[in-house]
């Protein structure tokens, strides 16, 4: 399947399952508050397949995915029969109502949760959290090539996923963090980054980068792609050859040989390179060369590229029983859901770009065939934030969400009756016009992340 049209199809199932959710809390509270329910839509537009149930409600399928309703009796929509008046939804208590309203985006976080359950017992193939080279901030935190890090703050860190949203999180707020550090000898100790020392403004999604912390999993292997004709290594060196040591020191990736071959070159003479060649160790006599590069500045080098990089196979996995998933989904779910409305507050503040918060349905699109192309347990962890994502998002006090009609409601608690029909009405526009702000901003977001 193309990306193009696996993004399609992921997108769907991803609507289709949230919306469908969504609607169907609406849908059950209605009906347990006793109000007649005319219509439950998946979609907008043209019905593409409907059905009528024996309840009386028709049930569609439509043609436009970005949503969905539920389209219950209501004086305010039209003429109701006198027999069915106590089934229309406005003749309902106004606590009713506010249940009614709330029960779309409760839905979501419960389906939220249920997700992160089942993605918990099924275990998503990750990395485990261990450093592999570090420089500048963590370098000066005293971290090392090794560690394992064990928390962040007092959020646990089992693998490498959950460390590099903490580090992002915390690299926003530009603030001191501590780690809970395992040392490569067993030994736990503390380390604290001093974030405050990041640029005041820089790519977030670079975080751990410009921290100084690059994983194990994303070393280069110390191995020989191609060798430079009449350079010190040709010749001597062969495509394939593993560099295990230079002058006694081991080398873990290529990351390491640069500075080594430097300091060989500054002490001067030859060394001995040790590498693994068709299953067999050899020691091999090396004298690296110096030379003036394009932009003048000298180094010493073998004359040796790297070998293309493959994905490092996966080392951990973030798997729980069917009781501890509980609470530990519960609490995720929490966790993800401070998280966006704290990065929507981050937004409006300034501290983090416009991009980042609001994303529209291609770049969920292209999200969404990626995760599915990692396995299950990622799809439904994908799904889950999105479907936390639907329902914070519904709860905003804006006319036309289900937030919207809460404010309405709990204005008509304090005043003691409805917010009158001209005040609604001129809400509605006001509504419409901030949705269809925030669509364009979707879509700009879109077309600039796939500039980029």
């Amino acid at each position: 399947m193309s990306e193009f049209l696996g993004s399609v199809w992921w997108l769907l199932v991803a609507l289709g399952v949230l919306v469908t959710f969504h609607e169907y809390g609406h849908f059950w509270v209605a009906r347990r508050c006793g109000v007649k329910v005319l219509r439950f839509s998946v979609g907008f537009g043209k019905p593409l397949w409907s059905r009528r149930g024996r309840d009386g409600t028709e049930y569609v399928i439509a043609a436009i995915p970005l949503g969905g309703y539920v389209r219950m009796l209501d004086e305010n929509e039209g003429d109701v029969a006198t027999a069915d008046l106590p089934r229309a939804f406005n003749r309902k208590p106004v606590w009713q109502r506010i249940a009614i309203a709330a029960a779309g985006p409760l839905a979501n976080l419960l389906l939220a949760f249920a997700l992160l359950w089942a993605m918990l017992i099924v275990g998503r193939p990750d990395y485990a959290p261990v450093v592999g080279h570090v420089e500048g901030i963590a370098a000066q935190a005293g971290l090392h090539a090794g560690d394992k890090i064990m928390a962040v703050g007092d959020r646990q860190t089992p693998t490498w996923s959950e460390l590099g949203i903490a580090l992002s999180i915390a690299a926003i707020d530009r603030k001191p963090v501590t780690l809970n550090v395992r040392q490569a000898d067993g030994s736990e100790t503390t380390h604290v980054l001093a974030l405050q020392d990041l640029p005041a403004k820089g790519d977030d999604a670079m975080a751990l980068y410009a921290i100084g912390l690059i994983p194990r999993h994303l070393l280069i292997p110390a191995v020989v792609g191609s060798i430079r004709q009449g350079s010190p290594a040709w010749g001597v060196l062969a495509e394939g050859d593993r560099i295990t040591a230079i002058d006694g020191t081991p080398v873990a990736s290529y990351e390491d040989i640069s500075p080594l071959v430097e300091q060989l070159g500054q002490r001067g003479g030859k060394a001995m390179i040790e590498v693994e060649r068709d299953g067999e160790r050899l020691a091999l006599e090396l004298a690296p060369k110096r030379i003036t590069d394009e932009t003048g500045k000298t180094r010493w080098i073998l004359g040796i590229t790297s070998a293309p990089a493959t994905e490092a196979p996966h080392d951990a996995v973030l798997r729980l029983g069917p009781m501890a998933a509980i609470p530990a989904a519960a609490h995720e779910t929490w966790f993800q859901g401070v998280q966006i409305v704290e990065m929507i507050g981050r937004a409006i503040r300034g501290q983090v770009a416009v991009q980042q918060t609001v994303s529209g349905p291609i770049t969920i699109a292209r999200a969404a065939n990626d995760f599915a192309a990692r396995g299950p347990a990622w799809f439904l962890e994908f799904l889950a934030l999105l479907s936390v994502s639907l329902g914070l998002l519904n709860l905003l006090p804006i006319p036309v969400l289900d937030g919207g009609h809460l404010l309405y409601y709990l204005i008509e608690l304090a005043a003691g009756r409805p917010l009158g029909e001209r005040a609604q009405a001129m809400g509605q526009y006001i509504g419409l016009a901030l949705i269809a702000g925030l669509m364009g901003l979707a879509f700009y977001n879109d077309i600039l992340n796939m500039m980029s």
